[in-house]
């Protein structure tokens, strides 16, 4: 039934939204079972006068039939019926009869049949009777839907057939369509009272109501929801405030406690990874001074560059721990700057890179940014002797495309060298290679900025690395 919902788009996306529904369609419900209480008022109204004035009718006619012989009442009552009042004599009728007629009347017209009787006996004196049909009919007698008759017609019809016992033990059986004797039950006002007061004004203030407090009651999942956006940005961001509903207090101390042990955590790896640096480089150290110690000139080389190899490795897994954690404030990033301070530190070491376009600040981490773009371009630049950056601004997002002349990358490998350590074959040597932390400190630092890093071969040779960053 869900998926059905989607694939209308009749199901709200956000929880508020179905919340609200929720109430909506629930107070539809309930205005739906409660709508009978207005048709039953509405059709009592309609059926009172007919009742009244059938009922009048009928007892006019049993007192005047009371008082004939017994001989001359048939065609007495052949002489009294007119037209859609017409009378019948009878015998007594069957028990079948007087049991509840087959299907019982409605609660309605049940009513209906207890204002009949009052007035009939209330003429023609204290007698049995029983009523064995009430129906609504609208002028033309087309027994059109009660509901719709009720609607649109103005002056609607009520059709009786009833038994009445004379006085002589008799009886008399009369079938009766009587009118509202020219006064309108306008139907346009009661249906206007009906679909705009009780439907169209209802059903606004429930959705208004209903949106009002769903808003208020979904306010602290949408604040922890952004606390939960800033905390994957920014590890150190300000805690929750702990107020509100019993359950919005425990869930936003159960968050602040889980932001403190996940700090604790990267604290405590990086201790760990400090601690273990430390401790790695005092024997790196004396390797070092036991190789100068060797004789052999080659051996010494290779030692010396595979301790520094291990060094540097040191050295730079400290450095992503440090890079990855981002702790700065946001502030407005100049990229036209940036951008231009990295080309002319490229082209102090002989590297050549091409800046064009231009951008607006952007709200980030300035030196992670920095970081991010600056491993980019020696990326492109160490595999493709060149690299073309071009800077792409736009009202919703900055886009940083990065262009070079290499080799490219294997497409199973795209995704693959944006992992911490993931080194392609050619460049295990870490003095071409690097470690494999470049671009994976580059796609971290784009992911706290809410954005992303992709790579794509390039259909003229070269690999194109896109930064795309919100504002």
């Amino acid at each position: 039934m869900s998926a059905l919902l989607r694939r209308w788009r009749l199901w709200p996306q956000s929880l508020s939204g179905r919340l609200a529904l929720i109430l909506v369609a629930g107070m539809l419900a309930a205005q739906m079972l409660t709508g009978t209480i207005w048709y039953d008022m509405r059709y009592g109204n309609a059926m009172e006068m007919p009742a009244r004035l059938a009922a009048a009718r009928l007892a006019d006619a049993v007192l005047i039939l009371d008082d004939a012989d017994a001989a001359q009442r048939p065609e007495l009552a052949r002489r009294l019926s007119r037209g859609e009042f017409v009378l019948a004599l009878r015998p007594a009728p069957a028990a079948h009869e007087m049991a509840p007629p087959q299907p019982a009347l409605s609660r309605g017209n049940e009513a209906v049949a207890d204002l009949f009787g009052a007035v009939l006996q209330k003429h023609a004196g204290a007698r049995e009777w029983r009523m064995l049909q009430v129906d609504l009919d609208d002028q033309q007698g087309s027994h059109e839907d009660a509901w719709l008759t009720l609607l649109v017609d103005e002056f609607p019809h009520g059709r009786f057939r009833a038994l009445v016992a004379l006085k002589d033990g008799g009886w008399l059986q009369a079938e009766i369509r009587e009118g509202q004797a020219g006064m309108s039950t306008a139907p346009q006002s009661a249906a206007f009272d009906y679909f705009l007061r009780i439907y169209a004004l209802r059903i606004f203030a429930v959705v208004l109501i209903a949106w009002m407090a769903v808003r208020l009651a979904m306010k602290p999942l949408q604040v922890m929801a952004n606390a939960a956006e800033k905390l994957g940005r920014n590890i150190h961001s300000p805690p929750l405030a702990t107020d509100g509903p019993t359950e919005v207090r425990t869930a936003a101390q159960a968050f602040n406690a889980m932001q403190r042990r996940i700090i604790d955590n990267i604290a405590e790896r990086t201790r760990f990874l400090a601690s273990v640096s430390h401790d790695l480089r005092s024997p790196i150290t004396r390797m070092k001074l036991r190789t100068e110690l060797l004789a052999d000139e080659e051996r010494k080389e290779k030692f010396r560059k595979d301790l520094d190899e291990m060094d540097a490795m040191i050295s730079a897994t400290l450095n992503v721990v440090q890079d990855i954690d981002v702790q700065e404030h946001r502030q407005l990033i100049d990229l036209d700057s940036l951008l231009e301070s990295l080309r002319s530190d490229q082209a102090e070491v002989g590297r050549e890179v091409t800046v064009s376009g231009h951008a607006a600040p952007l709200h980030g981490y300035p030196r992670s940014l920095r970081r991010c773009l600056q491993n980019v371009v020696e990326n492109a630049v160490r595999y493709g002797q060149r690299a073309r950056v071009r800077l792409d601004d736009g009202a919703e997002r900055v886009t940083i495309t990065v262009d070079d002349d290499g080799p490219g990358i294997a497409e199973d490998m795209l995704e693959r060298v944006l992992e911490p350590f993931y080194r392609l074959e050619r460049s295990r040597n870490a003095a071409t290679g690097g470690f494999g932390l470049g671009l994976s400190i580059a796609a971290t630092v784009a992911q706290a900025h809410r954005g992303e890093i992709a790579l794509a071969n390039r259909a003229g040779g070269g690999l194109r690395a896109s930064i795309v960053i919100p504002r």
